[in-house]
């Protein structure tokens, strides 16, 4: 089955080492060497994934997930180029590539928190019956805080945030998402 990953290091021959032992024909492996960026649109989506669960256990659609996806992505930007990555990463793999995989996989952990969540479940409780861990649970504070570190707006992230930490009603994290002030797109 084919499939395709990026190997990052700010040293290109490792990620050349990397790519020349693992491609194949039904495995691609690409470069970059933005480490801070691949490593961000690794850790970030997993937080988006709750949130495009929570449109899963509410019922939502597959057009609400698509939306929620596409201003996560610039969300994401936003803060991977505060934190000094390069933009153009988190349109690769390791941003929009595990975005929607982990988004849209039934086998995602992360999606599957999210679900739960948006059916009722208390964050706690979830994560105390899970057997494997939905990383973007404590990825949600950590991203709050760098986000808020470098002063970058990112209303997912606090939604989700909120829904985890503090107990916020799931439809009033959707409500209070969708009825921001309205603006140009980014």
């Amino acid at each position: 089955i084919p499939t395709a990953i990026v190997a990052a290091s700010t040293e290109l021959t490792a990620a050349q080492t990397v790519q020349a032992l693992f491609h194949s024909s039904t495995f691609r492996v690409y470069t970059s060497p933005d480490l801070h960026g691949v490593e961000l649109g690794g850790a970030l989506k997993n937080v988006i994934a709750i949130g495009a669960g929570v449109c899963d256990g509410l019922g939502f659609g597959d057009n609400s997930k698509a939306a929620l996806l596409t201003r996560a992505i610039s969300e994401m930007r936003r803060l991977g180029v505060a934190c000094g990555a390069q933009a153009d990463t988190f349109t690769g793999m390791s941003g929009l590539g595990d975005l929607m995989v982990t988004c849209f996989s039934k086998l995602s952990r992360n999606r599957g928190f999210g679900e739960r969540l948006g059916k009722g479940e208390k964050a706690e409780a979830i994560v105390a019956s899970m057997t494997a861990a939905a990383e973007g649970y404590p990825t949600a504070r950590a991203a709050r805080e760098l986000a808020r570190k470098h002063g970058v707006e990112t209303p997912i992230i606090e939604g989700v945030h909120a829904m985890c930490y503090e107990g916020k009603d799931v439809r009033q994290a959707v409500q209070d998402l969708t009825g921001r002030d309205s603006k140009a797109e980014d």
